[in-house]
């Protein structure tokens, strides 16, 4: 994170920054006075760098329980008469969308800004999902940034645009963009006003009746766009070749033209402004386009869009043919709209375009290539850390379900634990949806014993998905009577997307002392049974497991242990292989510890046909040392 750069003067000077950082900058600059969000990567380091700098600057950040709850609050700070954020990726914005659809009804009074990170390709994400049609859905202004300098500006003025329309303003970022880095030419920073107010004749309320007042706003909007200065176009004026492109895209487009030789003859229209389309602007270039490639990340939204106003004038524009994801004339190695857009996707439907045919790599270049001969890498699996106390969890709720012998069926949830559904997590976990699922299905199956199901159900969250999204869910359980254990993994943080507190870490977003709510707490405040283990104690744990799943209704069972890889957790200890008592394959278990256990941190040395320890990667949980039947490894204290 880039602190000293974040908190530099402006204006003037220029700074490098990430996407995130820029954005959490912009908004600073245009006099940020309460920001909230919950994590999820690729938009996590938003509300992380405002949350560095909120004491500094005198507004408020916060990391909330979920998105609707952060959103509800940025809302309130609206209401107030405060220029709020809220931040979220594209899961966070389904949590969020009750909310949001009603919020755009009741309308806001100080700048109100929601950013949603897209992840196509779904590098951090379980899925690949584009949050456009969620924006349109609820009627509300859309802009997207281009290259990171852009998302700082464009936050900045997103606040501005908010106040004029009175709506929020949806900005949706990309992992291009949220996690590049790029220079950004700073300006002023503002200070948050200390006037909230709530004008007592001032009412926010959702109602069908305002629904044609929504779409006057909207229209608002929509003339704003027409002439905004984040929409651009070079080339020639009549160009009969036209790209159409929105965010990081945009720069790929332009580098394939210069690459191709064909900026005399092929138009570049940069749209930062998606929804509501901004009609003059796009009509002014369809008049002499007869050829039109859409470049966009993700679904063929714009593509989809920008045909229908076509449709609608039709008669005047003439044919033109249009290009794009829908067409299936831009798409990657899995097919069109799935993965993000590459410079070599983008260049090879431009040459298409242009009908200028490009070799990327000369052919002399491309035969050597084929013919050098690299070396092997071996393959990596997704896999739990070593010491990671969920890959202990998960040993030992397998292994009680084996000796329960019902076949019962554990449904998993998003976060680091989702790894239970592959190797290292035992291929325990079963289903894996939304966050908080997990319980709300098992309270199905769990009330499913008139129709013979007899197989218990064991739901496993996070601690931080139990405060997301769990409680709901818990109350209905509770409330239904349904049979069911639910795993709580608690590794004291919010490991996954970077480590940020929650509320039974006892900090808050700025690292003030917080007061904790303990998870057992709200289950035992809910009438729930409620037991706590330390899952690196394994053969405790399997009994708690066990015993549990032989009882009636719903009750919970904290297997507590922090992440190995948290600052205040120190190594004492380390794992050994006592090379007299391991006696390799003749012992008869199958290499269990490197093998079935997977700890990377064991390794199979074949030279000497023994386990031994990579005492690099040891965290010295000790799980190993009661699961090895030749007891041949043991812990010693690191000095």
């Amino acid at each position: 994170m880039s602190l000293q750069a974040l908190r530099t003067a402006g204006p003037g000077r220029t700074v490098v920054l990430s996407g995130n950082e820029a954005i959490a900058r912009g908004a600073m600059e245009a006099g940020l006075a309460y920001a909230a969000a919950y994590p999820g990567s690729p938009s996590s380091e938003v509300l992380a760098s405002l949350a560095a700098m909120a004491r500094e600057r005198g507004f408020h950040a916060e990391w909330s329980t979920n998105e609707k709850v952060a959103m509800e609050g940025a809302a309130a700070a609206s209401f107030a008469g405060l220029r709020s954020i809220t931040i979220m990726k594209a899961d966070g914005l389904n949590v969020a969308m009750d909310f949001l659809t009603s919020l755009a009804y009741s309308g806001t009074r100080g700048g109100m800004v929601v950013v949603v990170s897209d992840d196509p390709g779904a590098h951090s994400s379980t899925k690949e999902e584009d949050t456009r049609y969620l924006v349109r859905a609820s009627h509300l202004p859309l802009v997207e940034p281009a290259t990171v300098d852009e998302a700082k500006e464009m936050t900045r003025w997103a606040f501005e645009l908010s106040e004029e329309v009175g709506l929020p303003v949806m900005l949706r970022s990309v992992t291009r963009i949220a996690h590049a880095r790029g220079s950004v030419d700073l300006g002023a920073l503002q200070a948050p006003p200390r006037t909230a107010r709530y004008d007592p004749g001032a009412r926010y309320f959702t109602t069908s009746a305002l629904h044609p007042l929504l779409h006057q706003r909207a229209e608002s909007a929509r003339e704003r766009f027409e002439t905004s200065p984040f929409n651009s176009y070079q080339g020639p004026a009549d160009a009969r070749r036209l790209v159409i492109v929105t965010g990081p895209g945009f720069t790929y487009a332009v580098e394939a033209v210069e690459l191709l030789g064909v900026s005399g003859e092929v138009g570049v229209l940069k749209l930062a402004t998606t929804w509501p389309l901004p009609e003059r602007l796009l009509l002014s270039h369809l008049g002499h386009a007869r050829e039109v490639l859409f470049l966009e990340e993700i679904e063929p939204f714009m593509e989809t869009e920008v045909k229908a106003l076509w449709a609608q004038h039709a008669a005047s524009l003439g044919a033109i043919a249009f290009l794009g994801k829908a067409s299936g004339h831009v798409a990657g190695a899995a097919g069109p709209a799935i993965g993000e857009l590459t410079p070599e996707i983008v260049i090879q439907a431009v040459s298409a375009l242009a009908g200028r045919p490009f070799e990327p790599r000369a052919p002399e270049f491309r035969r050597k290539v084929e013919e050098t001969r690299l070396p092997e890498l071996p393959a990596r699996a997704l896999a739990f850390c070593a010491g990671c106390p969920h890959r202990a969890s998960y040993w030992a709720i397998k292994a009680a379900l084996e000796l329960d012998g019902r076949d019962g069926v554990v449904l998993g949830d998003i976060g680091c634990y989702t790894l239970g559904s592959m190797q290292t997590g035992y291929f325990t976990v079963k289903t894996v949806h939304a966050m908080g699922s997990s319980v709300g299905l098992a309270s199905g199956f769990g009330k499913l014993s008139g129709f013979g199901f007899e197989q218990p159900v064991v739901a496993v969250v996070g601690d931080s998905t139990f405060y997301h999204a769990v409680v709901p869910a818990l109350v209905n359980a509770r409330y239904n009577d349904s049979r069911l254990l639910l795993a709580v993994l608690d590794n004291s943080t919010t490991a996954m997307t970077g480590h940020q507190p929650h509320p039974g870490t006892g900090r808050s977003a700025t690292g003030e002392p917080a007061p904790p709510l303990p998870i057992e707490s709200v289950a035992r405040s809910l009438g729930l049974a409620v037991e706590i283990q330390d899952p690196l104690r394994t053969e405790e744990t399997v009994e708690s497991v066990y015993r549990l799943l032989q009882t009636d209704g719903a009750k919970v069972l904290i297997l507590r242990s922090p992440c190995a890889l948290l600052p205040w957790v120190k190594r004492s200890r380390r794992a050994m292989v006592d090379p007299e008592r391991c006696i390799g394959e003749a012992c008869g278990c199958a290499r269990l510890c490197n093998r079935v256990f997977s700890c990377p941190a064991l390794v199979w040395d074949s030279a000497r046909g023994r386990a031994r320890v990579d005492e690099v990667l040891c965290a010295g949980c000790g799980v190993c040392v009661d699961l090895c039947p030749r007891e041949a490894i043991r812990l010693d204290a690191v000095a």
